[in-house]
């Protein structure tokens, strides 16, 4: 559901001036929420939220796409972004990041480390002085980590 949405999503959010950066759906029945991370070049405020959520809602009602009741959440995806496909990690080359991947790599499944190169789906990702490729598709989660100067 969560792709189909997307593609009836994204077109609306990019209209509006914002990239559609992620798009979550958790629980069920009345619990249900529909998340969608956007971004833009200035950032994203409180406005942006609120504009992009009235459209969104107008749009998932007409369409009924969201399958039922939910909740809809519009927020930035923050300093800690999530990364999920190859052209996120593509853009942040050169910064850090946590990976969990679903099996391990070396014994680890938690990584920690610098974003080197993308080649298609793989990431080279430096951890101390290994360099491993992973595949987005073998991450459960990766996020940036945000490095704040004292």
């Amino acid at each position: 559901m969560s792709q189909r949405l997307h593609h009836l999503l994204a077109p609306v959010v990019a209209d509006l001036g914002y990239e559609l950066w992620h798009l979550e759906s958790t629980g069920a029945g009345r619990s249900s929420i529909l998340r969608l991370y956007i971004d833009a070049p200035d950032g994203i405020a409180l406005e942006d939220c609120e504009k992009v959520s009235r459209e969104v809602s107008a749009v998932l009602d007409v369409e009924d796409a969201s399958g039922g009741e939910y909740q809809l959440e519009v927020s930035s995806p923050g300093l800690d972004r999530p990364l999920i496909t190859a052209e996120h990690f593509r853009r942040f080359i050169g910064e850090r990041a946590r990976i969990n991947m679903y099996a391990p790599v070396d014994g680890k499944r938690k990584l920690r480390g610098v974003i080197l190169a993308v080649n298609g789906d793989t990431v080279d990702f430096g951890c101390g002085d290994q360099t491993y490729s992973l595949s987005t598709g073998d991450m459960a989660k990766a996020r940036l980590e945000p490095v704040f100067e004292e």
